[in-house]
């Protein structure tokens, strides 16, 4: 990891090898870097050091590979490409953006709707919340050793929102038409085809997703792309491929869902009169936003603050979540509607070279406003 206190005055000598034996989520490279950084670690400190208490929280996976995926790439006895190349998923298909060492989101060649994986009909319609990811293999018939949750995490972090705001399919005001806002898609732009899993998630319901970000390439912009069945892969030899197909709904066959997703380049604030012309959304969500680290998100956030609409953002961390927590305050003047909590439907699988010593999850936390 980074030295906490580097591009802050001189050069770091080395590695970041010394813990601050307070906390112990940020490290320096000397004992002159850490003494030099303390006025501005002070004011994080205790907070950080609350946040370490809950990693055993943060690692608490039920899949068979969870020590293998979080502890182990936390102190590099693994990484994502290892643990991807032991299962045949590395640089293959919609997995390939999830290797480390894939960093271009300049194509969208590879984001067609047949590079994922099959999962079959639901064996029964969902009929209660889901809270796990236990939950929701057990109600998917899915095996504990499959992965699918490394990339599944975009449509459950979508569902697992909708459920704290209680939008779900017996509220009479989604009815049979669902319209979302998603802010600042990049990597999930070549995973399009996994959020086909809402229409299992939500039964009957016509589902809109407007996909909006300076991410999307510019000959993308206002583009449609129309999903009807469930991320499929020809692979038979997938490791996430399940052997049951075509499973009998009974009576529940004739309900059909639609997913369309639309792109549009830009940011929300430009971008939202455009957007709204034809419907208004009933949840904005903004997976691993970033509001701190972005000016850009200012605009966005008091567009979203005046016209009160319930906006879920993740993060990768507490902290983050923390100082995206205290950006919104200060340009609303008040405080979250939705406090920050861990989201259970989070990526499984840890970041590599965190600045914090503090595990961290794509979509890891949650807050809205």
């Amino acid at each position: 990891m980074e030295c906490a206190a580097k591009g802050s005055g001189t050069r770091c000598t080395g590695l970041a090898t010394r813990p601050c034996a307070r906390c112990g989520a940020v490290s320096y490279c000397s004992l002159s870097h850490q003494i030099a950084h303390w006025s501005q670690h002070k004011h994080e400190c205790d907070r950080l050091e609350q946040q370490m208490e809950s990693v055993h929280l943060l690692n608490d996976f039920p899949f068979t590979f969870s020590r293998e995926a979080t502890l182990q790439v936390c102190v590099k006895q693994e990484s994502r490409c290892s643990f991807l190349s032991k299962r045949g998923l590395h640089q293959v298909g919609m997995w390939m953006n999830e290797c480390s060492c894939w960093t271009s989101y300049d194509s969208f060649e590879c984001s067609r709707l047949n590079n994922g994986w099959d999962l079959p009909r639901p064996e029964s319609l969902l009929s209660e919340q889901l809270h796990s990811w236990r939950d929701y293999y057990k109600w998917r018939c899915i095996p504990l050793h499959s992965p699918v949750a490394l990339l599944l995490h975009w449509p459950l972090t979508i569902f697992h929102a909708a459920q704290l705001l209680g939008i779900t399919t017996l509220n009479p005001e989604v009815s049979d038409k669902l319209y979302i806002h998603y802010l600042g898609p990049e990597k999930e732009l070549l995973q399009l085809a996994i959020f086909g899993e809402l229409l299992a998630l939500f039964p009957g319901v016509h589902i809109h997703i407007e996909l909006v970000g300076p991410a999307i390439p510019p000959q993308r912009d206002g583009e449609k792309i129309r999903i009807s069945k469930y991320a499929c892969c020809n692979k038979d030899e997938c490791a996430c491929k399940l052997a049951s197909e075509n499973v009998n709904l009974g009576t529940q066959t004739s309900i059909t869902s639609a997913l369309t997703l639309k792109l549009w380049r830009g940011f929300y604030h430009d971008r939202y009169r455009d957007i709204v012309k034809d419907s208004s959304p009933h949840l904005v969500i903004a997976p691993n936003g970033g509001i701190a680290a972005y000016s850009s998100w200012l605009p966005s956030i008091e567009l979203i603050e005046k016209i009160n609409l319930p906006a879920v953002f993740t993060d990768y961390c507490e902290e983050a979540c923390h100082l995206a927590a205290s950006c919104i305050k200060t340009i609303t003047g008040r405080s979250l509607r939705m406090p920050v909590q861990i989201n259970p439907f989070r990526q499984p699988l840890a970041v590599e070279d965190s600045v914090l010593l503090l595990p961290c999850y794509s979509n890891c936390f949650l807050f809205g406003m």
